[in-house]
Formats: structure tokens, sequence, C-alpha cells
């Protein structure tokens, strides 16, 4: 099969749609709105779509991988912003070392949880 693929994009949902649209903003994401209830959040090239959508179980089970270059100039520059006492239910969680690479982890005010890794090459 043959095809020129651009882009992945999932979407994922909000218990909170203002308070999850400003917690990706104030990480360093720029949205574009694309509605009243869905707008387009992107970094570097990755996107991913935030709907005023919430399914507890959706919600619980979304797990997002983000690929950066380096993870502890990444988890360094998180530190920095805060997120945590803007957002009571949000939470990260320091880098892990696995044989495959490293990895830290931010949880947003929904429960979604991003893995946020670089690999050992």
């Amino acid at each position: 099969m043959q095809h020129k693929s651009i882009s992945i994009r999932p979407f994922i949902g909000a218990k909170n749609f203002e308070e999850s649209r400003a917690f990706y903003r104030d990480w360093g994401f720029e949205e574009i709105s694309l509605g009243h209830n869905m707008s387009v959040f992107r970094t570097e090239g990755c996107s991913f779509y935030l709907q005023d959508a919430y399914v507890k179980d959706w919600i619980d089970n979304t797990m997002i991988f983000l690929e950066v270059d380096d993870v502890a100039r990444y988890w360094n520059e998180l530190v920095t912003l805060n997120l945590t006492d803007k957002y009571k239910t949000a939470r990260i969680s320091p880098i892990k070392h696995y044989d495959w690479g490293r990895e830290c982890f931010v949880h947003d005010p929904s429960g979604i949880l991003w893995h946020i890794g670089e690999f050992y090459h």
C-alpha cells in the first residue's frame, strides 16, 4: 500500500472544556478554535482535537504519547509552568527510565494521560 500520510490527530474530550483549553494554552500549545465546542491544539507539527465532550470511561482510558528530542529539557521546562498550581486536578510525574528510553507524565485536568517520551537510538 502506498499512501502519503500527513498527520495523525487524536480527538480527546474534556470534563470542563474552558479549563482544558486554558490548560493546553498554558502548557504551550497553540489553539485554533473550530467552534464553540471544539478546538485544535498544535505544537511543532503535532496536533490534536479537544472536544467539549466528557465520557468518563473514554477519558479514563485515553493516553497520548508525545515524542520529544530531550525529555530532561522538556521536564525542566514543564516544571516551570506550574500547571499543577494553576489546575488542581492536573498532575505531572517525573522521568522514568526504561530499556527503550525514558518518559515523564502529565495528567490534564480531565484525567487524560500524556506520556512525554524520548527513545534511545
